[in-house]
């Protein structure tokens, strides 16, 4: 289940909020961050996705995140929020976390920092904090981010927490430091969704999963013996739409994560896929087979209306929306083989996108709308290809053979998608330079269809 509190101010050593700290004035606020918590969802969790990874890049930006002070009475905090951090920004590529053992000095406040040693270490940023206790199950992870070279920080926050939400905690810090000194938002504090596929007894189980953007607290939100397939979030991440084979028919659902409320929104004769939101979330695009081939349709969900977007005598599939909300990119083999077309949602004549391979589609469209994600097939192989609309530059991003479902993050810097690896499903990411590349592996059981969230607050 998923709850947004709302941004209430407060004092930097009081309850419920984000404080900016600053050497100049301590108490001035910023601005005010949503706190997203993650409760319970009502199935047994799943293992935590495994992160490898297989190709960074060389010239990274060297960064210290030195251990967090603790100021508790256990002999240690509940998480390890440096190491969570340093991790998080080491699988972007574009730093270089310095390992601990190697650090010249291990400063718990500004005062203690000497800038000279750190320059002549080689470290460029330099990140301090203190994870504090204090009443009940509450705790305040405080940190500061410097700039090595002029000894100037350049930002720093307080957050108060609950013990179950360190993580969380520490990747809103790691949100800020990225922003910070890439100027692009960051997408750690987000999550993925996923199907699982284990075998119980001898049985196959599958499991529609959602799990932190770093593979950590995984929860269960459906389970079925029956295939589950393309999970999609809504545009404020409260709610997924999928398609369940549990009654021996495709169908479409949605389940709010909110209240874990479960509604069947498509059942129609026929092939009932692939649900896509509109950016508004009041509507899906679904490919129905309702009146013979596959169409796109969209269906608006305050009155169940149904709207044929689509009318060919091919296959038209695989729909995702335009960040405008005015056009649909979707799958066709209308020229003979499946490739990527766009069409208003008023219907119409489509437009081709894709003339590369003999293969392109299961479109994803970064945040900007500028680039387009998709399975791109050439001989025997099928690769994620990265269209840029606007140039019409074509790349291709990975060199595997069976490479599916691409999902972009929601600040656009990373492609998830689903590979094999020995023999199994695994997840993988890629940056969108095709520069960093990553494995997500689950410890037992095969991983497919993810999807990336959107920004969570």
């Amino acid at each position: 289940m998923l709850r947004h509190l709302h941004p209430q101010p407060f004092p930097r050593r009081g309850e419920g909020g984000i404080t900016l700290i600053s050497r100049v004035n301590p108490m001035k606020p910023l601005k005010t961050l949503f706190l997203l918590l993650l409760l319970t969802l009502p199935l047994a969790a799943q293992g935590a996705l495994e992160i490898r990874i297989t190709q960074g890049v060389e010239g990274a930006m060297p960064v210290a995140i030195v251990p967090f002070a603790w100021d508790g009475g256990a002999s240690r905090p509940p998480e390890d929020v440096a190491g969570i951090i340093a991790a998080n920004l080491n699988r972007t590529g574009r730093f270089s976390p310095l390992d601990q053992e190697e650090m010249p000095q291990r400063p718990r406040a500004a005062d203690e920092v000497s800038f000279a040693t750190w320059r002549d270490q080689g470290s460029e940023y330099l990140v301090i904090g203190r994870v504090q206790e204090a009443d009940g199950d509450r705790y305040a992870v405080r940190f500061q981010l410097f700039d090595v070279a002029s000894g100037r920080q350049l930002t720093g926050y307080s957050i108060p927490v609950e013990r179950s939400h360190l993580r969380r905690a520490a990747h809103m810090v790691s949100d800020i430091i990225y922003e910070r000194l890439t100027g692009d938002r960051g997408a750690f504090d987000t999550q993925v969704a996923y199907v699982s596929l284990t075998r119980q007894d001898g049985d196959l189980r599958y499991a529609l999963q959602v799990a932190d953007a770093d593979g950590h607290n995984p929860k269960t939100v459906f389970s079925s013996s029956e295939p589950i397939l393309s999970p999609a979030w809504s545009p404020d991440g409260r709610r997924i739409a999928y398609v369940s084979f549990e009654n021996r028919r495709s169908e479409i659902y949605i389940q709010d994560l909110d209240g874990g409320d479960r509604t069947r929104v498509a059942s129609h004769e026929g092939i009932n896929s692939a649900p896509a939101w509109s950016p508004d979330g009041r509507r899906l695009a679904l490919t129905l087979s309702r009146e013979g081939q596959p169409d796109i349709h969209v269906l608006n969900l305050a009155d169940q209306s149904l709207t044929r977007v689509t009318q060919h005598r091919a296959i038209d599939t695989e729909p995702t929306w335009m960040p405008d909300g005015r056009s649909i990119v979707f799958t066709s083999d209308r020229a003979g083989q499946p490739q990527l077309y766009e069409v208003s949602v008023r219907g119409g004549e489509a437009r081709r996108l894709t003339f590369e391979g003999r293969y392109n589609g299961g479109a994803d469209i970064s945040p900007d709308g500028r680039r387009l994600a998709m399975v791109h097939g050439a001989g025997s192989r099928f690769r994620i290809g990265l269209l840029d609309r606007e140039s019409r530059l074509f790349r291709t991003l990975t060199d595997s053979g069976m490479d599916e479902s691409p999902s972009f993050a929601p600040n656009g810097s990373m492609i998830i998608y689903a590979t094999s690896e020995g023999g199994r499903g695994v997840l993988a990411a890629v940056s969108d330079d095709g520069r960093v590349h990553q494995r997500l592996v689950l410890e037992e059981g095969e991983v497919r269809e993810p999807a990336w969230s959107p920004f969570l607050d």
